[in-house]
């Protein structure tokens, strides 16, 4: 029997994240969630179960509410890594969860990388 959209998603998403643990422990992780109207960006400390930093289209004073566009995302990925220099993050792995790594995805990581975060 075929597989959901959803069921291939989290399949995916565990995959993804469980490799990433294993390669990259005791650095931050920088998680990204996409949905159809808002990007959100995190940077998680894992060990000690706390975010460091976050960014999201939310946010008013990035002046992209609402929107989900590449855009959008390169903005977002600018903000994640100036919050993550002030919070004292130099580097970190990206985790992209279940999603591709293409377009807005994509737009985030290089954003991030340009404003100093290594990813």
């Amino acid at each position: 029997m075929a597989n959901s959209k959803r069921t291939l998603f989290l399949k995916r998403r565990l995959r993804v994240r469980n490799k990433l643990r294993k390669v990259n422990a005791g650095r931050a992780r920088l998680s990204v969630h996409r949905s159809n109207k808002n990007i959100s960006v995190q940077l998680i400390d894992d060990v000690r179960g706390v975010t460091l930093a976050s960014a999201s289209t939310l946010e008013k004073d990035l002046g992209v509410v609402g929107k989900n566009n590449v855009e959008a995302a390169t903005k977002v990925g600018a903000a994640i890594a100036e919050r993550a220099k002030k919070a004292g993050v130099e580097e970190a792995y990206f985790d992209r969860g279940g999603f591709l790594f293409h377009g807005k995805v994509k737009a985030v990581a290089d954003a991030a990388r340009e404003g100093g975060l290594k990813i």
